[in-house]
């Protein structure tokens, strides 16, 4: 009788990890569209999303990044050929998860040429790679690594239920003292979360208000 291994999704994700060049990386898309949340909404921005994530966020709107084994390796010199010909300042590394990764020939590659690199991201592994700006959203799903808390330029918390806002107010004493601190209501329950968000922030001013404006804009 032949035994078939069980691998847990965690281990296979590491074992991704661990097997990818940091020439080459799993690319789901990447487009030229306008950031549509926390500290550089409204700014134009290109952006690579990196496919490979094992967070397992419930409301994640992205869930076919999940898979890294779904999305093509695609080399640093191309990601960054494409986002300098759009014409952008700014390029928004995304996933998925894109810590899982070795950034630092990405961001050598973008900084050569000039552009801005900044991240998105759980921190749930240590970041690698050189960054002008990170944002730092934490999940519920699986805890940061701790050295994320000295390097967010930006702390960014999706509020899906009242509960969170006090999840939220954890991280933000755990943050360096210029971190700039976003609430951002869960896009399904933003009628619901919104008006306790803004009742929140006008009471705790140290906080700012994130929406999701590309959604409102129909673009990506």
């Amino acid at each position: 009788m032949t035994i078939k291994k069980c691998v847990s999704p965690h281990l296979r994700e590491m074992e991704t990890k661990q097997a990818i060049s940091p020439f080459s990386l799993p690319l789901m898309e990447d487009f030229y569209t306008i950031q549509g949340e926390g500290c550089y909404q409204g700014y134009a921005a290109y952006f690579i999303r990196l496919g490979g994530c094992d967070v397992g966020c419930v409301w994640c709107d992205v869930k076919e990044s999940w898979e890294a084994s779904d999305h093509p390796l695609v080399s640093v010199s191309e990601m960054t050929a494409k986002a300098k010909a759009s014409g952008t300042e700014v390029v928004v590394i995304t996933g998925g998860e894109p810590v899982m990764y070795n950034l630092t020939e990405l961001t050598r590659s973008l900084k050569q040429e000039g552009l801005r690199t900044h991240i998105e991201t759980s921190g749930v592994y240590p970041l690698t790679g050189t960054w002008d700006w990170v944002c730092f959203s934490p999940k519920k799903f699986k805890a940061p690594h701790p050295s994320i808390f000295d390097k967010a330029h930006e702390l960014k918390v999706v509020i899906y239920n009242k509960s969170d806002l006090d999840w939220a107010e954890d991280f933000a004493n755990k943050v360096n003292d210029s971190c700039q601190l976003f609430l951002q209501p869960e896009w399904s329950k933003e009628k619901e979360m919104l008006p306790l968000i803004i009742e929140y922030v006008k009471k705790n001013p140290k906080w700012q208000v994130s929406l999701q404006i590309h959604k409102y804009m129909n673009i990506p």
